[in-house]
């Protein structure tokens, strides 16, 4: 017989969660690659982002980057900080979301999270966590925000 031995999830529980606590990740450079692989996946071939010719007399002079591509690539960076790594149940919503401004091929991109709010659903095995969600990039200027709500596990 093999025996498995069990861990705790890396993650926060809902009660561990502090109003007001913060934690960044590390840096994420966006390539062309990824604006392709993107492009492909969603069906998104805008000049703006997969045509730099064009893109030259565009607005921002270069190609910019999936605003979504940045929003998911976000989540990850969010999932790699650990802080929800088995104990979330879902991600409830994005709200107030804004992309304030581009993201080039080039650019470094990180996230910050703030807890906003947490609220007790003991009825869902757990409670409801507010982020506030900056993405921010290698000048520390905002280029998306917004709040994320996600149903987090109860210790009990």
């Amino acid at each position: 017989m093999t025996t498995r031995k069990l861990t705790r999830p890396s993650g926060l529980y809902f009660e561990e969660f502090e109003i007001g606590a913060e934690v960044a990740s590390t840096g994420r450079t966006i390539t062309e690659s990824d604006v392709v692989n993107f492009a492909a996946l969603s069906g998104d071939w805008n000049l703006i982002h997969t045509d730099a010719e064009y893109s030259k007399d565009h607005m921002f002079g270069q190609r910019v980057a999936h605003g979504l591509l940045v929003l998911s690539i976000a989540s990850g960076l969010a999932v790699r900080m650990a802080f929800l790594e088995g104990t979330t149940l879902a991600f409830r919503s994005i709200s107030d979301w804004r992309m304030q401004r581009p993201v080039f091929i080039g650019d470094t991109i990180h996230v910050r999270v703030v807890v906003e709010e947490t609220k007790p659903m003991a009825r869902l095995g757990g409670g409801l966590v507010t982020f506030k969600v900056e993405v921010l990039n290698q000048k520390d200027e905002i280029v998306q925000r917004g709040n994320w709500e996600m149903l987090v596990k109860s210790m009990a």
